[in-house]
């Protein structure tokens, strides 16, 4: 399965979106992200000042509406504007968050400052009341008899899904598909990986001094291979 990216040049824009946009008095700027399971989201603008954010997938995208309807007044997220079923998927469309992914110009030039974010917004998710949460843990996770800490998790905590700002400070999460209550470590062990994968190594000390938390290595290594990345 590839890795979620930045579509190459020429990458085509799902008519979903852009049938979408012109219904709406939009139009598509720019295609921006690539999961990976082959979704596609756009950034689209209008004669307001508001971006939105459409996203189509080949799967269903009503898990990651619940979730973003559920964190709307609880934590930092994209709001919803639209959700539907298409002729070919499925089209979430939110609006803009202020800020870029963490890997983009202002991550990649103090990766360190950037994983302090990241751990800063994870301490920040995993404060929420699990009991208040009415999502389970992602299918990868499952349910595991030795846990650490029950939290509300993001499920797929990878670098990109974090946002910041100029300053390189914690503005939101995104991709909430596979949020649910969990262990933290689940969280924490996908986070940590991805530092090296997108920034190369030498970058954790920042994401637990951001989080809070030392690195507790049996569960990071049990998470990422239940991950598929030990």
């Amino acid at each position: 399965m590839p890795l979620a990216s930045t579509p190459p040049p020429g990458t085509p824009v799902p008519f979903a979106i852009t049938r979408w946009a012109a219904a709406h008095g939009r139009r598509v700027d720019s295609l921006v992200w690539r999961n990976e399971l082959g979704g596609l989201t756009a950034r689209l603008v209008g004669p307001d000042e508001q971006p939105l954010y459409a996203k189509w997938s080949p799967e269903d995208l009503l898990p990651e509406a619940e979730r973003l309807s559920w964190l709307a007044s609880r934590f930092p997220s994209p709001r919803m504007a639209d959700y539907e079923e298409v002729d070919d998927g499925w089209l979430i469309v939110t609006l803009g968050m202020p800020g870029e992914s963490a890997v983009g110009s202002v991550g990649m030039a103090d990766p360190d400052r950037a994983a302090a974010a990241i751990g800063e917004g994870l301490a920040i998710l995993h404060s929420l009341d699990p009991t208040d949460c009415p999502f389970g843990p992602a299918d990868w996770i499952g349910y595991q008899d030795d846990v650490d800490l029950l939290v509300v998790a993001h499920g797929d905590a990878c670098a990109p899904n974090t946002l910041i700002d100029a300053d390189g400070a914690f503005v939101g999460i995104v991709d909430v598909g596979d949020l649910g209550v969990a262990d933290r470590w689940a969280d924490l062990a996908i986070a940590s990986w991805s530092l090296e994968w997108n920034f190369g190594p030498g970058h954790e000390d920042a994401l637990w001094a951001g989080y809070g938390e030392a690195p507790d290595p049996e569960r990071i290594r049990r998470y990422r291979t239940l991950w598929g990345n030990p």
